[in-house]
């Protein structure tokens, strides 16, 4: 049985047609690993795929849904999921309501060990684009991570 699991919702200072064209292209997400970790990861535009540690995880694009949905899916992994990124309009112009959607297939273990990490690691991404979007750094974040990065401002 799926786990569900659903960020907080962010306003990203950014149109949803820019925040969607930098997460739909998977090679864009290489980019931000860091440098010691990029020679485990592989990617072309619709897959991502990493090893650390012997541990091999992969994504590949299920969906795109223009400027508002992009569903990711496992893609190798030792577990199913799905992921949803969504790039909703507010209302605001220039800015996008953005939230992030995952279901995975966890036993009851797994689900009572990783389950408040996964919604907190979820939140952080969604603060991290709010900061990011508003020239801030987000904590514990390395600048020279996005010197090339499309999420840049």
């Amino acid at each position: 049985m799926a786990a569900t699991y659903e960020s907080k919702h962010g306003i990203v200072s950014r149109p949803p047609y820019e925040l969607y064209m930098a997460f739909t292209d998977m090679r864009n997400f290489k980019q931000m690993v860091p440098e010691q970790y990029k020679e485990g990861v592989v990617a072309d535009f619709d897959t991502i795929n990493a090893t650390v540690q012997g541990f091999s995880i992969g994504v590949k694009v299920h969906e795109r849904s223009p400027y508002t949905k992009i569903v990711l899916v496992d893609y190798g992994a030792p577990f199913g999921f799905q992921i949803v990124m969504n790039f909703d309009d507010p209302g605001i112009p220039g800015k996008t309501d953005f939230h992030i959607e995952v279901s995975a297939d966890l036993n009851m273990m797994m689900k009572m060990m990783l389950g408040s990490k996964i919604r907190e690691a979820l939140d952080k991404i969604v603060d991290s684009m709010v900061a990011i979007s508003e020239g801030r750094m987000p904590e514990g974040i390395d600048p020279s991570m996005f010197k090339d990065s499309p999420f840049k401002r």
